[in-house]
């Protein structure tokens, strides 16, 4: 037994914990839980807990159901917003078959695969997410619009504000479960707010991101309120995005810096970048999951819609964040679009894959775009090569389902499954007759 699992096993009878939640994720990115008692937990950690997988989205089929959630102890923290006496407890699963084998069907190992990958060639991933979300008065209605709780905009300071309080307590959730927190506001819409997130190598981000959620949740359900990571509720108003920085480590070398380089981009962040670039339509079923994404995509502003790369220019796809000066450690670029309702284990995984591919493959880089991309004519955007990103979700899957590199850093079970998803999510909205054809055409037609 190690000394991670020994921790574990006195901080339950040290703590009086009476209940401990083992956490995995299906493969569209849901929480999925199971309590056991502390007297099983030993065993859970020698031999794991067995579950119907056939039950699970896209984990397995009927004759071949058998799956084993084993726990990781690193992830053990005590739950603050449950009773403390007796406490509650969570623990990230790994999922695996009966014969110990990894799960082909578990996000969690997609990842791992993929940053054995980037180990395999000497790097580190490091992610730093920027997760935005709406608050909304209860109750939500599906046959009206939801209410926000407030009316601020970006950055807006409102004295004894429901935002203001509920960030603060989230936040202290937050830090009591280990998960650092470096900014937190209002945001532009009614009712938004974002609380980013400290960089971490990415599965212990991937892991912070799906407890975030939870916490937020359980927090605005405690104020009576609705917090919802809808990429887009409101037509007038910004979405939710995700934008995630990330960099590669060597070490404790910053891969991405050059002090020497144009820019202070190594050739391994141009080569980097040059991947997410070539790969971005084929990833984007992935980073944006839901028919909704292609709404905040296509809402202009900050949001992106073509691929292109700048240096401060929050219109591009990625961009190439100004670093602090002598603090080479600090180099990275910010991947923008991924939206907070994605599965970030994929999402990341499906990063990295794109950004290895252009350092093996030595990618070139285009020029940058330093305009607003949004302001620029087709004409002008075809004349300087950019392209866009998948209108909707019917385009992202058609890109995906030819490319090789999702095929290979998904496996075959997830890629297949995701794909099949996702075609009949969108082919059951595009049979939906909406308020704007109704009121629109109802009357003239």
């Amino acid at each position: 037994m190690d000394k991670q699992t020994e921790f574990v096993l006195r901080a339950i009878e040290e703590r009086d914990v009476r209940f401990v939640r083992l956490w995995f994720t299906d493969v569209l990115g849901f929480l999925k839980s199971v309590a056991i008692a502390p007297a099983e937990l030993e065993g859970a950690f020698t031999e794991g807990i067995g579950f119907d997988g056939s039950a699970i989205e896209g984990f397995a089929r009927v004759y071949e159901s058998d799956m084993v959630a084993r726990p990781d102890p690193s992830t053990f923290q005590i739950l603050p917003w449950r009773d403390t006496n007796p406490a509650t407890a969570r623990m990230f699963c790994d999922i695996t078959m009966p014969d110990g084998s990894p799960s082909y069907a578990d996000p969690r190992y997609v990842l791992k695969r993929t940053l054995q990958r980037a180990g395999d060639l000497g790097f580190t991933f490091y992610t730093h997410p920027e997760v935005e979300f709406f608050l909304f008065n209860d109750p939500l209605l599906s046959d009206r619009p939801p209410t926000p709780v407030d009316q601020s905009g970006y950055f807006d300071h409102t004295p004894q504000s429901t935002g203001s309080d509920f960030r603060r307590r989230a936040i202290g959730m937050l830090e009591q479960m280990g998960i650092s927190v470096e900014f937190s506001h209002h945001e532009g819409g009614p009712g938004q707010q974002e609380i980013d997130l400290r960089y971490a190598d990415a599965l212990s981000t991937a892991d912070n991101l799906m407890t975030f959620r939870v916490v937020v949740k359980e927090v605005a359900l405690s104020q009576n309120i609705h917090a919802s990571f809808m990429p887009k509720p409101f037509t007038e108003h910004p979405g939710s995005g995700m934008h995630t920085h990330v960099s590669l480590f060597e070490g404790d070398n910053n891969a991405f810096y050059d002090a020497s380089a144009e820019y202070h981009l190594s050739k391994i962040a141009r080569h980097f970048i040059a991947g997410l670039l070539r790969h971005a339509s084929e990833i984007t079923a992935v980073t944006n999951q839901w028919v909704n994404s292609y709404k905040r995509l296509a809402g202009g502003g900050e949001a992106p819609n073509y691929i292109c790369w700048g240096r401060n220019n929050r219109s591009a796809l990625v961009r190439v964040p100004m670093y602090k000066p002598n603090k080479g450690a600090s180099a990275r670029v910010e991947l923008r679009s991924l939206d907070s309702a994605c599965n970030p284990y994929l999402a990341f995984a499906l990063t990295l894959a794109a950004g290895l591919a252009g350092i093996e493959g030595e990618y070139p880089l285009p020029e940058g775009a330093e305009d607003d991309v949004w302001s620029l004519t087709e004409r002008e955007r075809q004349a300087l090569g950019i392209e866009p990103l998948p209108r909707n979700l019917d385009e992202a899957i058609r890109a995906m389902e030819n490319s090789e590199l999702v095929a290979d850093t998904l496996g075959e079970h997830v890629f297949d499954f995701f794909l099949r998803n996702k075609r009949n999510e969108f082919e059951e909205y595009r049979r939906q007759v909406t308020p704007i054809e109704l009121q629109r055409l109802l009357p003239v037609l």
